[in-house]
């Protein structure tokens, strides 16, 4: 089973390294990992409605390359340590949304378990209301609603680990049992 790899991963240093780690680890379970940063699939292989590569911006491409690597895969695990703010990193939940559009089993992983309404109050100061007013949500522990609710209807699940903050762009606990669960499931 080819399983697209989605994460801020690609932000750390030494991407390239850390591809070839996620990679090695979902082989041991049987899995073919498909990292952002691997080539592209051939053309036959894009998503539907991609501009021919001339054309495009280095975003773009990149962009169009990621869709045509999810498009060649039957699943999805997503990195959903929180980046950059008390959620997922946007890239990835776009990633996760695509591939469900697309039929995709999505699977998911974290390094902090602190909930996300708790993470959410803390980085807006602390009340039920950010500082626009705006109320924040307590339906699902881990992240936004769509984004559990996405996994959970594909059939997949999200696995925690609440790791020390020094750790959190290194551990791959649980990571380990998402492709665990995956390979069982898939």
């Amino acid at each position: 089973m080819r399983v697209y790899l989605a994460g801020p991963d690609v932000f750390l240093p030494e991407p390239e390294r850390r591809g070839a780690e996620l990679k090695s680890l979902l082989a041991r379970f049987g899995l073919t990992g498909v990292f952002p940063l691997d080539p592209p699939p051939p053309a036959s292989e894009a998503a539907p409605g991609a501009a021919p590569e001339a054309a495009l911006s280095e975003g773009y491409r990149i962009a169009a390359a990621n869709e045509a690597h999810i498009a060649s895969c039957q699943a999805l695990i997503a990195n959903l340590t929180p980046f950059r703010g008390p959620s997922a990193d946007a890239g990835t939940v776009f990633e996760l949304g695509f591939a469900r559009a697309r039929g995709l089993l999505l699977w998911g992983w974290s390094n902090v378990a602190t909930p996300f309404a708790t993470r959410s109050r803390a980085f807006a100061g602390g009340g039920m209301r950010d500082r626009d007013g705006m109320a924040i949500e307590e339906y699902f522990p881990g992240d936004n609603l769509m984004i559990e609710a996405a996994i959970l209807a594909s059939g997949g699940r999200i696995e925690v680990e609440n790791v020390a903050p020094a750790r959190r762009w290194t551990d791959l606990t649980a990571l380990h049992r998402a492709a665990a669960g995956l390979s069982r499931r898939g």
